[in-house]
């Protein structure tokens, strides 16, 4: 199974590449898309730290990248620990940052993974199969109530509860196996009176659930700023508004961290500026992209600049 063009990649490589030796991290690698596009118009003695916690994908951009092999390092670990990595590949510091967050749609269109609610799989939706805890454990195990705070927290579901508790009371007679069987319960909770699937934000919230997406976020957000060499740029690719509100707010304080009041003449609280936000708007895809790719329509990509130290 082939993987698509990424998303926005002309937009990625017009904002990271640049014509000096460098060194780029890709922290979801995915099919190697943007990896490609990044060793093939980087200069020769540049190098390029790539991140995945999916071992299909690595295998299979490892495979794409073959040619690559001098320039590249790859990493199986979640981006959550890409300082940790950065040390492994040797650097104590890098140039370029770039994340693409969400489920690929490798993952998607993949009948195994179980993160589809258009396709019958066993419900799994770990992005590391590796883990302990998937789809079917919160499903089948957890309590009412958590579900129903998992669905509005992660998914926005306004009819979290009621979906929670056909779930409950469907799984007292048996266990909740398939991901269309799961669609089929939420179908029968909230109806099908609606433009997108009625199932799309449960299973948002699942998966983000299960693999930690939006903690990881945070999380390697802050550590890439502490990553960057001076002059550096993180730039950031997010699929929904919870992910992208985040990285909006994280850009927002790196840029203006200071926490005085605003009737005070001079700052007190000491807090430095980390750089500037390069797209004071985000970066969408343009119209031939949006032709040949539905993902695109959702698809926001922000930059930040690394300040002087």
């Amino acid at each position: 199974m082939e993987y698509h063009l990424p998303v926005l990649y002309n937009e990625v490589l017009d904002n990271i590449i640049e014509e000096k030796d460098l060194i780029y991290m890709d922290c979801t690698l995915g099919g190697g898309g943007h990896s490609e596009g990044i060793l093939s118009k980087s200069t020769d003695k540049s190098k390029l730290i790539a991140i995945d916690q999916d071992e299909n994908a690595i295998k299979f951009a490892g495979k794409r990248l073959e040619k690559y092999e001098n320039k590249i390092s790859i990493f199986k670990n979640n981006f959550e620990n890409l300082d940790v990595v950065a040390y492994l590949a040797g650097y104590d510091k890098v140039d370029r940052i770039l994340m693409d967050i969400g489920v690929s749609s490798k993952q998607l269109d993949d009948d195994k993974r179980g993160f589809s609610y258009r396709k019958e799989a066993k419900l799994d939706m770990r992005m590391d199969e590796t883990q302990d805890i998937s789809a079917y454990e919160v499903i089948n195990n957890f309590k009412e109530e958590e579900i129903a705070d998992i669905l509005y927290k992660y998914g926005e579901e306004p009819k979290s509860r009621k979906i929670a508790k056909y779930i409950v009371e469907y799984r007292k007679n048996k266990k909740i196996e398939t991901t269309i069987e799961l669609a089929d319960i939420v179908i029968k909770a909230i109806g099908k009176s609606m433009k997108k699937h009625p199932a799309k934000r449960t299973f948002q919230a699942i998966r983000i659930y299960v693999n930690r997406e939006l903690e990881v976020l945070e999380k390697a957000l802050d550590k890439s700023i502490e990553l960057l060499n001076p002059g550096g740029r993180l730039l950031v690719i997010t699929f929904h508004s919870l992910e992208d509100r985040i990285v909006k707010e994280k850009f927002r304080k790196y840029e203006n961290p200071c926490t005085c009041p605003y009737d005070l003449p001079t700052c007190i609280c000491g807090n430095k500026s980390k750089g500037r936000v390069l797209t004071r708007k985000p970066i969408i895809s343009k119209e031939e992209e949006l032709e040949v790719n539905n993902r695109a329509h959702s698809a926001k990509l922000r930059v930040f600049v690394k300040g002087e130290e």
